[in-house]
């Protein structure tokens, strides 16, 4: 076993942490600055935290633009990062300055929201309209701050394109999701013949606890 206390350093060529934890959905958040600019950024941090009302979080490592529009703006919009989109949405990675607008950078187009002001990506597929529940930086076990935010928002709207629905169900596959790997340039894609159906075990089955 390769053991190590992060503190001390991994000993690796590199972090193994994001590695592990893979893959992962892109955030690719969507924001507008108090004079209009608009922002899109993606985010490896990213998940789906609570169903109803559905909450969706992304970290950032470091206070970017996202963050500090999502907490003056009070608003955010996640859109769908599918494998077609791949190049704009690494376009969109790039480190520029809070002028940028990055749809015009990516080549993509903006669509406005119905409930917030933060515009959403046309061309994708997905798009969830946010509103901030919390905004908080991140500390270690000792109650440290670490340089690292987290943003929660709660969804209001939800598009979805209907190709992606079949009897009513959203169709993953179809979607195509873009996911984060480990190292500097991973990412990865999902597919038919890595498709596993289990159902949950009804509490029956294993007797009363």
């Amino acid at each position: 076993m390769h053991s190590y206390r992060p503190r001390e350093g991994h000993r690796l060529a590199h972090d193994p942490l994001n590695s592990i934890v893979a893959p992962r959905p892109i955030g690719w958040v969507s924001t507008a600055a108090a004079d209009g600019t608009r922002n899109l950024a993606p985010y490896s941090f990213f998940t789906l935290f609570n169903y109803r009302p559905p909450i969706v979080g992304f970290s950032s490592t470091g206070r970017k633009d996202s963050v500090a529009n999502a907490e003056a703006g009070g608003e955010f919009v996640w859109n769908l990062a599918s494998a077609a989109l791949a190049g704009p949405m690494n376009q969109t990675s790039a480190t520029v300055g809070p002028e940028v607008d990055e749809f015009e950078l990516a080549g993509l187009t903006p669509v406005p929201s119905e409930l917030v002001g933060p515009p959403r990506v046309a061309e994708s597929l997905v798009a969830f309209e946010c509103r901030v529940s919390s905004v908080q930086q991140l500390t270690d076990a000792a109650q440290r701050e670490v340089g690292a935010w987290l943003v929660l928002g709660e969804v209001v709207m939800v598009h979805i394109d209907e190709r992606l629905l079949v009897d009513g169900v959203f169709d993953t596959l179809a979607a195509d999701p873009l996911l984060r790997g480990g190292g500097p340039s991973d990412y990865f894609t999902i597919g038919e013949e890595r498709r596993l159906r289990m159902d949950r075990p009804d509490a029956a089955s294993h007797g009363s606890r």
